[in-house]
């Protein structure tokens, strides 16, 4: 006789998925947000909204993106806790006969659960593969979070979505959510939201602070500046937005070709959005509109670009220069009042000339200049400083005065430092790399692990292989104990000694936004052939089975990325360089690339803006092994 293998399943009460969705559910801003972000996530051009005066009546959202099958349907948003990574990948789908670029803004398919915010029920009418179907959802249920009322299907030629709920609750204000929405996906002007028949041109928007046309060369631009919080307390995207005929050029950043126009991090970059619109870039577009071709001319625009944001910057922050002013002086007050008259002055000035001059730095940049000031007006007497004065050339004189103007000394000497240890790093890598009698273990690895930035910002401070999961994968596919007392005894467990190789492995780590917990989302792995080592077919073929390994090894939680890098002094004319690897079902999850040495230096010296071919002779008569010895040895404890 069969037994039950439980005695009882869960019950919910009607309202369990509605207090467990917080904003999504009690505020129609955060709602009807993620609502239109599902149609672009569709493919969708336009989301057309209604919202009714009164409670009761319905609240409709039509899209024409690409629409749901009735199975998709079923496995997609009556699926708890949807991973849309893991099944469809970040690339947006479009609808047959639209082309374009975009990336999914969805992650875990929560967005969909924004018509609880209105009602316990709902109905979605979906159109895909020839078939309009029409399916009605509800909380009402205590043996299931939300239920499937209903389903019909008939066939239909069209494609998009429609969704519709009988306002009974959060009734929004039109107005505001058209300001809303529309600031949140403003940096796309082939997505338009149109709210009760109207739609906020740019020209016309409540956030615009100014519009200035500029001339490069025999190419036109108009450069529109707006303050997205003036209707949204955040936005989707900040940056610079390029639109080229009416269309999106890759995406917006604040990055324009190798330099960044201001820090992402900073106040100033996520509040304003500058969009840059023209008829005239068409010839330097890439083909899959991604970004712009390298050229002269797209320097000259950057570089009129980065102007006009920065003087706009400056002039938003000559605007608030008072409220600057008694913000540091409510900070530093007692420092201040005990300063004689005429320092009071002079740090008033410093503050004016600091807000001014930089005015997208960071807050704690800014108080830690007039700190500096505010100290060395206390120490204006001081015998010491007066007598390093005294013995200064102008030359040197004029570059100390710019530089208190523009950076604390401990600041400088920090960037100073940090500049001077990367370009150590990248010498000793561009002396040591061909020599083949070179330790790539002892010698060579560490400085491609300190390098781990060449590989993206987010390795800058690695974990090592200190996660578990990453730990248990590692033991599992290379096939080596990290525990044994010959692992443990080497100066650097990060590295793993392979046949003719060494390989290093490291995770990044995030919080699920479900589980809250912490999970894997990218890993790098280096491997790293002895100096002169001509790469082959067969590193790229190895390295890509050790990708897939780790993607079905079964250790890890989630589904990170992963980069694996194969580094030597050459490879073959007919290897592909970078091959992508697929999981089951067929979504890019890892990707290999062949390097080399120099392509690594050639990096390097690009993300440090050159400085090493400004620095060079610093760095000429100091041989790769005191290099080495300089910045790996300390930090091993050697």
């Amino acid at each position: 006789m069969s037994q039950s293998l439980y005695v009882q399943g869960s019950l919910f009460e009607d309202d369990y998925l509605i207090r467990t969705l917080g904003a999504l559910a009690h505020s129609a801003d955060v709602a009807l947000t993620e609502l239109v972000a599902n149609a672009w996530d569709a493919g969708a051009s336009c989301v057309d909204i209604t919202i009714p005066s009164e409670r009761g009546e319905r609240l409709i959202i039509q899209d024409d993106g690409i629409g749901l099958s009735k199975e998709e349907f079923h496995n997609r948003w009556m699926k708890l806790g949807y991973n849309r990574i893991k099944h469809q990948g970040n690339k947006v789908i479009f609808p047959k006969g639209r082309t374009g670029t975009r990336m999914a803004y969805g992650r875990n398919g929560i967005g969909r659960h924004g018509l609880l915010c209105f009602n316990n029920e709902y109905v979605v009418i979906t159109e895909s593969t020839k078939n309009k179907a029409t399916f009605i959802i509800s909380t009402l249920n205590e043996s299931q979070p939300f239920v499937l009322k209903s389903e019909t299907e008939v066939p239909s030629n069209g494609h998009g979505t429609r969704l519709e709920v009988v306002a009974d609750r959060n009734l929004p204000n039109p107005d505001r959510i058209l300001e809303v929405l529309s600031a949140r996906f403003l940096h796309d002007p082939q997505f338009v939201v149109i709210i009760n028949g109207k739609s906020v041109p740019l020209e016309e928007h409540s956030g615009l602070i100014n519009s200035t046309d500029i001339k490069v060369d025999s190419v036109s631009l108009k450069l529109h500046f707006i303050d997205s919080q003036k209707a949204a307390r955040t936005t989707i995207y900040q940056g610079i937005a390029f639109w080229q005929g009416g269309r999106l050029v890759g995406e917006p950043t604040w990055i324009l070709g190798s330099e960044a126009v201001i820090d992402g991090r900073t106040r100033f970059a996520k509040r304003y959005t500058v969009v840059v619109k023209t008829d005239d870039l068409a010839e330097y577009i890439l083909e899959d509109w991604t970004g712009f071709k390298k050229s002269d001319m797209m320097e000259k625009i950057y570089t009129s670009v980065a102007e006009y944001v920065n003087d706009m910057f400056r002039q938003l922050a000559k605007e608030n220069l008072e409220e600057t002013k008694q913000q540091v002086k409510r900070e530093f007050g007692d420092h201040v009042k005990d300063l004689s008259p005429l320092g009071q002055y002079e740090v008033d000035e410093a503050i004016e000339v600091i807000t001014l001059n930089h005015p997208t730095a960071r807050p704690e940049v800014v108080s830690l200049a007039i700190e500096a000031v505010i100290n060395l007006e206390k120490t204006r007497t001081g015998k010491e400083l007066l007598k390093k004065l005294s013995v200064l050339s102008e030359e040197d004189i004029a570059g100390l005065n710019k530089l208190l103007d523009q950076w604390t000394i401990k600041d400088a000497l920090c960037v100073l430092d940090e500049i001077d240890g990367r370009i150590s790093v990248i010498e000793a890598i561009r002396k040591l790399s061909s020599d083949k009698d070179i330790d790539e273990l002892q010698i060579l690895h560490p400085l491609i692990t300190e390098a781990r930035w060449l590989f993206g910002p987010e390795y800058d401070s690695p974990e090592y292989v200190s996660n578990k999961q990453l730990k248990t994968a590692v033991k599992d596919i290379f096939k080596i104990d990290l525990d044994s007392d010959d692992h443990k005894n080497r100066r650097r467990p990060d590295l793993l000694i392979k046949n003719e190789a060494t390989w290093s492995v490291t995770g990044t780590e995030s919080f699920d936004n479900d589980s809250s917990l912490s999970t894997l989302n990218k890993i790098l792995l280096i491997e790293l052939k002895r100096g002169g080592f001509k790469l082959t077919r067969g590193e790229r073929n190895q390295a890509q089975g050790y990708v897939e390994d780790f993607i079905n090894c079964g250790s890890i939680i989630g589904n990170p990325y992963i980069y694996a890098f194969v580094v030597g002094q050459e490879y073959g004319e007919k290897i592909q360089p970078i091959a992508t690897v697929q999981n089951i079902n067929k979504v890019e999850q890892g990707k290999v690339c062949i390097t080399t040495y120099s392509q690594l230096v050639d990096t390097a010296e690009k993300r440090l803006f050159k400085l090493r071919d400004k620095l060079g002779e610093r760095y000429e008569d100091i041989s790769g092994m005191d290099l080495y010895r300089k910045t790996i040895q300390p930090k091993l404890g050697l």
